[in-house]
């Protein structure tokens, strides 16, 4: 069958003259969308469903005043047409509409107080980190928590903070750069090659590594995750996949590091494979760049707009619920960024390797800002499936190892975690801040900062005051306040260290 391509408007109606293979010629009407608006009908994709179902109808032989006065009942009572082989799916749209528009006048039903939780290094975090916690303790959605001894303040739940919901994600719990995480990789060679040839490896790291809020990779490299279906699963993924190409094998600003250094092993762990000894390592931190923060806003925004009666206090940990489109959406694109981060280091960790003329033998990864599927005991003692919500925390649990990094100057540490079922099977994710960016700006200086760095044999490639080591914790006393969540395996001491420098890139 033939459209004609000549349209003609008489009043509100569209005609549409058909040709096909019959005798003469018939008028299609169309009920456009500005007649389905005049009546009352909700702008968005309903209004498609529903002119895609009057074609529908028309073609079976309803008149236009019979297709309008079903659509009239159809707009009133939605539910009694679910299941209707040709206004189904509008019926269905009209209903989740229906759905979104009650829970964001609905005003959330807070507990009274907060759920109690544990708190590992109390004496080390500060109240404002404390009283994002409490809040979040009182979310509807909240069966249990944990604050791990790193924790600050951060946007809705505390940087080291452990949430876990019944059937509902919270994007600003997981965070805005989602799945930012830790990848070591081990070396064959003995570190003292880094004392012997200190410029062959900061070189690797200067010409193989890419720092920058919107910087891009100029050499594109290529990954498997870049070619994943999932990117043509909704219009946001389908709009960040070549964002992704660009910035693959890239690092962001503040925190985010690649940098050589020692792994001292003080313990045999079968998946590390390493028997004790000390080890050429390179560390890595970073997340999925412009991917992630993309996905993080978007649903963020969504979730705030879908409880938007929600106490201030707490409307950053606005949530969406799993049985919903957008919670559904939201964790896909949460797990397609958590691979893209995966590849992100993988890339990283080749390309410098590579330029180093060094092969890996071993390697341990984490993420630390991500929500999953667990087991897990809620505040009155029962065990049941939540979604955990790790925002600056390592996941420890039982055998599980992880890796806990310092400051630019400071050791981190190869853990294996012990599963405590208090801490929601979770340590802590790095030292944690002791001052904020701008703090930190007024109160340490550049010799400062360098004193420092020379005192512990650190070569600092780029690097902002507002990261300087005096404005974290000591990792030593973090770990201290942890001994229960995991075990230590490994201690790795930085040597050259690349990161951003205040203005962006070096």
């Amino acid at each position: 069958m033939v459209y004609d391509r000549g349209v003609t408007q008489q009043g509100t109606v569209l005609r549409i003259r058909l040709l096909g293979p019959f005798d003469g010629q018939r008028e299609l009407i169309m009920i456009t969308g500005k007649i389905l608006k005049y009546r009352g009908w909700p702008e968005g994709r309903v209004i498609g469903h529903a002119k895609t179902a009057a074609e529908q109808l028309e073609r079976e032989g309803w008149e236009r005043e019979a297709i309008l006065a079903r659509f009239d009942d159809l707009l009133t009572d939605p539910d009694a047409y679910a299941e209707d082989a040709i206004l189904g799916a509008t019926a269905r749209e009209l209903i989740g509409l229906r759905k979104r528009e009650e829970e964001r006048a609905a005003v959330p039903v807070m507990h009274p107080a907060p759920l109690p939780y544990d708190v590992w290094g109390a004496e080390q975090i500060d109240p404002g980190a404390i009283a994002q916690m409490d809040a979040a303790m009182r979310l509807p959605v909240t069966v249990a928590g944990a604050l791990m001894p790193d924790a600050h303040v951060g946007y809705g739940l505390p940087i080291g903070g452990v949430l876990a919901t019944e059937n509902a994600v919270i994007p600003y719990a997981v965070g805005v750069d989602i799945a930012c995480r830790m990848r070591l990789s081990v070396y064959p060679q003995s570190p003292i090659v880094l004392r012997q040839e200190p410029k062959r490896f900061e070189r690797a790291l200067l010409d193989r590594t890419y720092f920058g809020a919107g910087v891009a990779n100029p050499r594109k490299p290529e990954h498997e995750v870049l070619d994943a279906s999932d990117w043509r699963d909704t219009r946001l993924l389908q709009g960040l996949q070549n964002l992704a190409g660009k910035q693959l094998g890239t690092s962001g600003t503040g925190n985010h590091f690649v940098e050589w250094g020692t792994l001292s092993v003080v313990e045999y762990d079968p998946q590390l494979g390493l028997q004790p000894g000390e080890y050429l390592a390179l560390l890595s931190h970073s997340g999925s760049r412009g991917v992630g923060f993309k996905i993080a806003n978007t649903y963020s925004q969504l979730a705030m707009r879908t409880h938007a009666n929600l106490d201030d206090k707490v409307r950053h940990l606005a949530w969406l619920s799993l049985d919903s489109e957008a919670g559904q959406e939201y964790w896909h694109a949460m797990e397609l960024a958590g691979r893209f981060a995966s590849a992100n280091h993988h890339v990283i960790h080749h390309a410098v390797a590579k330029a180093a003329g060094i092969r890996e033998a071993g390697s341990v990864e984490n993420h630390h800002n991500y929500s999953w599927r667990e087991r897990v005991r809620d505040a009155s003692g029962n065990e049941g499936d939540a979604i955990v919500h790790r925002k600056g925390a390592t996941p420890a649990g039982r055998g599980v190892l992880g890796v806990i990094p310092g400051s630019m100057a400071d050791p981190g540490f190869v853990v294996r975690g012990r599963g405590a079922i208090a801490a929601l099977e979770s340590a802590a994710h790095g030292a944690g801040r002791a001052m904020g960016r701008k703090a930190a700006l007024r109160s340490i200086t550049k010799p400062d900062r360098d004193r420092y760095l020379k005192e512990h044999g650190v070569k600092l490639l780029g690097g902002g005051l507002d990261e300087a080591p005096q404005a974290y914790k000591r990792i030593e006393d973090v770990i201290a306040a942890q001994t229960d969540l995991v075990d230590l395996i490994g201690r790795f001491t930085p040597r050259i260290v690349r990161m951003a420098s205040e203005a962006g890139d070096i």
